[in-house]
């Protein structure tokens, strides 16, 4: 199950993000130095120092607006948030087609995230691209934006054509480590959530909230 936040940030939050990481050019490292060995020959961007008091700060900044999220929450189960990542791709870069590593220094990566700073006038292409049996699908979102998707999906982000695109990186490692659980849990919540909107806490209410919370007992971890 793949999600959409919209927004995420709101556009000050942005546009305050966007701005403290223009400035700071001398932050930049090659983002080959974060890929893996397999996807390092594909992978043409720049990526803000790890190291770095800034990243530190909008790291942070970032990981508690997606906790906080409603949708994070109910859809992705989130254990950890780690190892967000900064990415700037200029005219001609990009990152080829790859798969996520199933473990990254924060923990494993069950579900990731592309959060879209730049505007989408700012440049063209750099479209990020998810395959799966059904086909490709072509995302570039608006500023404040994100995308939520299953790190088990093979995905690439076409080449930058003109401007600059900004983005944030991450990934989730989640308390229900299977996606069709996820997927059954989300469903579950969301047809309990409308059902008390209608008609209250009822008979029918508490059976599917005993369900829900039993499951959630019986995948948790």
């Amino acid at each position: 199950m793949r999600f959409l936040i919209q927004p995420l940030l709101s556009p000050q939050q942005t546009e305050a993000m966007v701005e403290q990481l223009e400035a700071a050019a001398e932050a930049w490292r090659p983002g080959a130095e974060t890929a893996g060995w397999h996807a390092r020959d594909v992978k043409s961007n720049r990526q803000l120092d790890r190291r770095s008091t800034l990243h530190q700060h909008l790291a942070a900044e970032l990981r508690d607006q997606l906790l906080r999220h409603p949708l994070i929450q109910a859809g992705a189960f989130p254990g950890r948030i780690h190892g967000i990542l900064f990415s700037r791709s200029g005219v001609g870069q990009g990152y080829g087609r790859h798969v996520d590593n199933a473990w990254m220094a924060g923990g494993r990566s069950d579900l990731s995230f592309t959060v879209f700073l730049s505007d989408c006038a700012a440049y063209a292409g750099g479209e990020l691209v998810l395959e799966s049996p059904g086909g490709e699908e072509c995302f570039r979102l608006p500023a404040g934006q994100a995308l939520v998707y299953p790190s088990t999906l093979l995905h690439r982000v076409e080449p930058v054509t003109a401007g600059e695109r900004l983005v944030a990186v991450g990934w989730i490692e989640s308390r229900i480590r299977h996606a069709d659980q996820r997927e059954l849990l989300f469903e579950l919540d969301t047809a309990r959530r409308a059902l008390f909107e209608r008609s209250g806490k009822d008979e029918i209410f508490d059976l599917i909230s005993r369900c829900y919370s039993n499951l959630l007992r019986r995948w948790d971890g």
